[in-house]
């Protein structure tokens, strides 16, 4: 099984070696490898089992190494980048020849962020490559929000878990782009939209394609518990499940549901950023209890709510 640790020359060697390493930052866990070399790129998707048309997100140290492998920083990108880097935001810019096609999965752009992360910015400064990092979890699953989520899920096939506590966002982080002159939102997440429309005025919501995405992250099934994920009205839904005896678990937002054997609230005080902290970590709980079934509602659509729903959206995709 893989070292959980804390010694960043560790974690450099394996990488400079070729290896995978799993690496916290502030949104989740990530499966880090060495992004310019092919076999690493090619190493995280077979680790995973990540389909090979599904993008992968650079990460690296500062806004100047981004240079090394970008063609051009469009302003009002760069001034995103000045404002919420380091950061749950990743941006899309045209790649130079030297990020392989793997991780772009043939596309132009690469997705590129700067974590918010000690351990990991000290890191990714040891190293003269960025690193690619997808969540560290088979594809599809709930992402790992702490270094025993990793272990175990992956802990069989890496040799080193960089350990940096709990996770503080707990969604992955916001991709932002430019579609002509349209700035444009690829993927929902820790980021509030409201704080980037601050920053450079109105901004456009992709929905999330099934096939073929254009930014890491977007396919329609995704962040999944291996048991049935259901969306809806909790007290029609616990009143129906009650009356076919079936066994169930909960994942409200706020409110608790007497008599209920598993449930799990996202945040007594109805705050949406501890929310957003704690939806992979419950998520995994429930799919871990002796629940047959997983019952959950959406969040409120303000701010961190909307990615939430995302994730919760997705979740329930047969």
């Amino acid at each position: 099984m893989a070292e959980i640790g804390k010694d960043i020359a560790q974690a450099q060697y394996f990488l400079e070696n070729g290896q995978l390493v799993g690496i916290p930052t502030e949104t989740v866990y990530g499966l880090a490898g060495n992004a310019i070399n092919p076999e690493s790129v090619a190493l995280i998707f077979e680790t995973k089992n990540r389909p090979s048309f599904d993008p992968l997100i650079l990460h690296t140290s500062s806004l100047k190494r981004v240079e090394d492998f970008v063609l051009d920083f469009p302003e009002r990108l760069k001034k995103l980048a000045d404002s919420f880097w380091p950061g749950p935001l990743t941006l899309l810019l045209p790649r130079k020849p030297i990020v392989p096609d793997l991780v772009t999965s043939g596309l132009e752009r690469v997705a590129v962020r700067v974590p918010k992360h000690p351990q990991t910015l000290a890191l990714l400064d040891s190293l003269d490559f960025p690193l690619a990092a997808p969540s560290a979890n088979p594809f599809g699953y709930i992402s790992p929000t702490t270094p025993a989520h990793v272990e175990a899920q992956l802990g069989d096939k890496i040799p080193y878990i960089l350990d940096g506590g709990a996770c503080e966002v707990g969604l992955e982080s916001t991709i932002v782009g430019l579609e002509g002159d349209d700035v444009v939102i690829y993927r929902l997440g820790g980021l509030d939209i409201s704080e980037i429309e601050k920053q450079i005025g109105p901004i456009k919501v992709k929905d999330h394609s099934s096939s073929n995405p254009s930014a890491p992250g977007q396919l329609e099934s995704h962040y999944a518990p291996r048991k049935p994920f259901v969306l809806g009205d909790l007290e029609k839904l616990i009143s129906e499940k009650k009356e076919e005896r079936a066994l169930f678990g909960v994942l409200s937002f706020s409110k608790h549901f007497p008599g209920v054997e598993n449930q799990f609230i996202l945040s007594e005080k109805a705050n949406l950023q501890e929310a957003a902290k704690n939806l992979f970590a419950v998520m995994r709980s429930l799919d871990q209890s002796n629940a047959e079934i997983i019952l959950a509602e959406l969040m409120p659509e303000t701010g961190l709510g909307r990615a939430i729903n995302d994730r919760l959206r997705r979740a329930a995709v047969k």
